[in-house]
């Protein structure tokens, strides 16, 4: 049984760092409150850090997957690509559908559909299916205009100045 009254569409976005760690932010604070958590992962695989505490720590509360062959901006293969995104996104739609999620968050979604992996109308068809008690969040740069029209609250993340630039490489703990 969900508990919020209403849910909303939230929408994470833009060039800069954080809409990851915002969304898990979000996941923390509705374990926190005894929600159930449906966490989807597009595009990444593997045991990065913030799979391995939902996992180890939020099992009982948060449900994690990930669909994604996890090359998908490295070493491209279409065919490959679009079938995960699609699985991916059919096991999101099945569990935002079911009723037994108060928060259903879908990270990179929107990476996912700029590069053409899943098209807007996807993501539209969620929002228009979402349970009226579920809260839906969207993560990714280049969310599309129709999506952020749509949403009932877009945050931009804006890069005013990131280490990444000055040769540091993604670190365990911080951004993986």
């Amino acid at each position: 049984m969900n508990k919020l009254s209403v849910g909303k569409v939230q929408v994470y976005t833009g060039n800069g760092k954080g809409k990851t760690t915002a969304a898990l932010g979000l996941v923390l604070r509705a374990a926190g409150a005894r929600m159930r958590v449906y966490f989807g992962q597009f595009m990444k695989t593997g045991n990065t850090s913030e799979a391995r505490a939902l996992r180890e720590f939020l099992s009982g509360a948060v449900t994690m997957e990930q669909y994604g062959s996890g090359e998908e901006l490295s070493g491209p293969d279409r065919e490959r690509d679009t079938a995960c995104a699609r699985a991916g996104y059919e096991k999101a739609r099945a569990a935002l559908g079911s009723g037994e999620y108060d928060l259903v968050v879908l990270d990179e979604i929107l990476v996912a559909e700029h590069l053409g992996l899943l098209v807007v109308e996807d993501l539209l068809r969620l929002m228009d299916e979402r349970p009226e008690r579920t809260e839906l969040v969207f993560t990714g740069r280049w969310a599309a205009e129709a999506v952020c029209q749509r949403a009932d609250l877009v945050t931009e993340m804006g890069e005013i100045k990131h280490y990444f630039h000055a040769g540091v490489p993604a670190r365990t703990g911080i951004e993986m």
